[in-house]
């Protein structure tokens, strides 16, 4: 499975839900907080290129982007080849 970083703050419903998903799909995921850790916010701003909000899902290398897109992987059926991969 590969390395799973979501970028999240504890009062995101986007986030919950994105967190919800992968947990349902087994995935183990790396949570980087950047409301408890807003040191962590520039780095999450250059790896999504330039994306400010929360969540921002990187799976391996690739920048999944929101929740939106992780939901909307998810129903192309193209969401668990990739964390399979």
């Amino acid at each position: 499975m590969p390395t799973i970083e979501i970028y999240t703050s504890p009062l995101c419903g986007f986030c919950h839900a994105a967190k919800r998903l992968l947990t349902q799909k087994g995935a183990t995921f790396t949570e980087i907080d950047v409301w408890s850790d807003p040191s962590r916010k520039p780095e999450m701003i250059q790896r999504a290129n330039g994306k400010t909000s929360v969540p921002q899902i990187f799976i391996g290398k690739t920048h999944v982007g929101g929740c939106d897109e992780l939901y909307a992987l998810d129903r192309a059926n193209k969401l668990d080849p990739m964390l399979k991969a």
